[in-house]
């Protein structure tokens, strides 16, 4: 486990999937970051990569040929390396292998850096083609957050503001866990979701139109807050258990979910980002806790 401090925040990370651990406002004193205990969900954030959600049967082709990925891919279950660390910042990479390569027939390298600021956390996603023809992949997010912070109050008393009014659908989800052709409309000229348990009843909502680039959680009865900022971003997750957990994910993805229907070649995936060889693809998020 590695942490980094400064005057205002605390962050541990393990090189364990490279997963944020531990994320502490220090002149609140406050945990913001789920604790990852397993008897609700066992990640705290998880990166998903090289797919996001799941591939139907496990199962995806390229060129002809089927492999096999969990939900979410290798990445969160992957030992990763230091690359580099200074007061301020910690990089970690995993690269390709040969039993990596039986699941997922690419050579990449993925470098995660975590920086910490005055009262935020900036993640940085860097995936590299170490290959000699293009490759094909997802990333996303699913950092779990104190909800409520305050462990005195109850999910109903929190609420998700976004920073741009909203009018959109959701993308609806299979019984499954795959993606339905079918849309909800869910978000009708509002700022604001109100929390329950009844809201994740059908698992994630997955918003692929948001004009927001920031998702706060707020409560009705105390001043802490908690923000997501993501730019360019094509599709966001928000997702807790429904059967009830103190805690909300909110999620920046570059990929999505296979549609249930989809057989197609992994090239061939809506949401998919490519690399060219030698090429890279770069995107982050930034954590913001506030009072």
């Amino acid at each position: 486990m590695v942490t980094l401090e400064n005057e205002t925040i605390c962050i541990s990370v393990s090189e364990h999937g490279a997963e944020l651990r531990q994320v502490t406002g220090k002149r609140e004193n406050t945990q913001y970051l789920w604790h990852g205990d397993p008897k609700y969900w066992k990640y705290t954030s998880p990166i998903l990569f090289p797919i996001v959600g799941q591939v139907v049967n496990s199962t995806y082709r390229v060129n002809g040929k089927a492999y096999q990925l969990p939900a979410h891919g290798f990445g969160r279950i992957s030992d990763f390396t230091t690359l580099r660390r200074t007061k301020d910042s910690i990089t970690f990479e995993l690269k390709y292998s040969e039993e990596l390569y039986k699941s997922y027939p690419y050579r990449f390298a993925l470098q995660i850096t975590y920086t910490i600021g005055d009262n935020l956390v900036k993640v940085d996603w860097n995936v590299i083609n170490l290959d000699d023809k293009i490759i094909y992949f997802s990333i996303g997010a699913h950092p779990a957050f104190m909800c409520p912070i305050n462990p005195n109050e109850r999910l109903e008393d929190c609420y998700l503001e976004f920073n741009q009014v909203e009018d959109t659908e959701i993308m609806k989800i299979t019984p499954e866990g795959y993606l339905s052709r079918d849309r909800e409309m869910y978000l009708k000229h509002t700022q604001k979701l109100s929390l329950s348990q009844d809201v994740f009843k059908n698992g994630v909502l997955i918003f692929d139109q948001l004009k927001s680039d920031t998702i706060t959680i707020r409560s009705n009865k105390d001043s802490r807050t908690l923000s997501v900022r993501a730019k360019n971003f094509p599709y966001w997750g928000i997702w807790s258990k429904e059967t009830g957990a103190p805690f909300v994910c909110i999620e920046p993805w570059h990929g999505h979910f296979d549609y249930a229907d989809f057989t197609g070649d992994f090239s061939e995936k809506e949401g998919n980002c490519q690399l060219a060889p030698q090429e890279s693809f770069h995107c982050g998020y930034e954590i913001i806790i506030g009072q």
